[in-house]
């Protein structure tokens, strides 16, 4: 390559590395920053931030009848809600007051474990139990909080029962490979709402 070819090189290239940075700052304004498959379950904490309006921005909680509160908006249903889809009934509302919002919806804190959120474990585990849903529980996490399997589990045909868009599945998980051998190949990483059935074995 000649000089000149080096020199039109040397002066592109800062432009490549400096493109992904530009492009991860030019995210929406109203896209929220939690999963957008989460649902709102009732009892979880929400951070509503509307941008250049402090006192529209509020933290409240999602009540037991799956509604919240915010100024000039007295109640608006948020359970069952992704957090993109709450901010989008938000700006709806919203726009009637303020020229053209922009709405972010956070999820601050999750419900307590009898919510819909809630993980599920039914079947031999040692302490069957529905246990508080956050952002990144895995299978290992629930099966420590309910203390494991119990003597009589078939760990390795436990199911694990996942509902989307109203119609459910069932995913098998080797809960025993993963607790006995460590393969975290089977540490699958759980959803809202997700059920964990632990069959017993046939002697």
């Amino acid at each position: 390559m000649g000089k000149l070819g080096m020199v039109k090189l040397m002066a592109v290239a800062p432009l490549l590395l400096l493109t992904p940075a530009h492009a991860a700052t030019t995210l929406p304004p109203g896209s929220a920053a939690t999963a957008p498959t989460y649902l709102i379950g009732a009892g979880d904490d929400l951070r509503i931030f509307v941008w250049k309006n402090p006192d529209l921005s509020v933290d409240v909680p999602v009540r037991p009848d799956g509604k919240i509160s915010t100024p000039l908006v007295p109640d608006i249903q948020a359970q069952g809600k992704t957090p993109t889809e709450l901010a989008r009934d938000l700006r709806a509302a919203l726009s009637s007051y303020v020229q053209d919002p922009v709405v972010t919806v956070l999820v601050r804190g999750f419900a307590a474990p009898q919510s819909a959120s809630s993980i599920r474990v039914i079947g031999a585990a040692v302490t069957p139990k529905s246990i508080a849903y956050h952002e990144g529980i895995t299978a290992l996490d629930v099966l420590i909080e309910v203390g494991g399997l119990n003597s009589f589990a078939d760990g390795n045909d436990a199911e694990l029962i996942r509902t989307e868009q109203g119609k459910s599945r069932t995913i098998q998980l080797h809960l025993a490979n993963l607790l006995k051998d460590g393969d975290m190949a089977a540490n699958m990483k759980l959803m809202p709402g997700d059920v964990i059935r632990i069959p017993e074995r046939w002697f």
